[in-house]
């Protein structure tokens, strides 16, 4: 009987990585603020495991794309973030409204309601440029 194979630390620093960039792309769509703090601390691990991997003799791949990974989430969910706490007046006008609306007609309303105080808030749009396909 042959004794079970022991995978070093370093050697799975790679794959701890990329499982962690892919926890912060979850969380990204999940909560963005929260996506924040995990694709930082999936980018630094990221990191420190291509120096791991590199000092021993062992492909960086995985760290790489745990690196891109990791970063693009830390773009989009700081981007989704701003644009959250940019629109939070409206967006709270539009639930607020949204719970006192009972027939389709009043939700449809809402919405409309919702693209013209966004347009107020981005000057360089003229009115009426803001459409939602479907209702946020």
């Amino acid at each position: 009987m042959t004794p079970p194979v022991e995978v070093r630390p370093t050697e799975s620093a790679g794959r701890r990585a990329l499982w962690l960039a892919v926890a912060a792309a979850v969380m990204t769509l999940l909560l963005p603020l929260a996506g924040i703090v995990m694709a930082i601390f999936a980018l630094a691990t990221s990191i420190r495991a291509i120096g791991t991997l590199r000092a021993i003799p062992k492909p960086a791949g995985t760290a790489v794309v745990g690196v891109v990974l990791s970063a693009t989430a830390l773009l989009i969910s700081i981007a989704v973030t701003s644009l959250q706490f940019y629109f939070g007046d409206e967006l709270a006008a539009y639930t607020e409204c949204g719970r006192g609306a009972g027939t389709v007609a009043a939700q449809n309303q809402c919405v409309e309601q919702l693209e013209r105080a966004m347009e107020k808030k981005l000057p360089f749009l003229e009115p009426g440029q803001v459409r939602f396909p479907f209702p946020p």
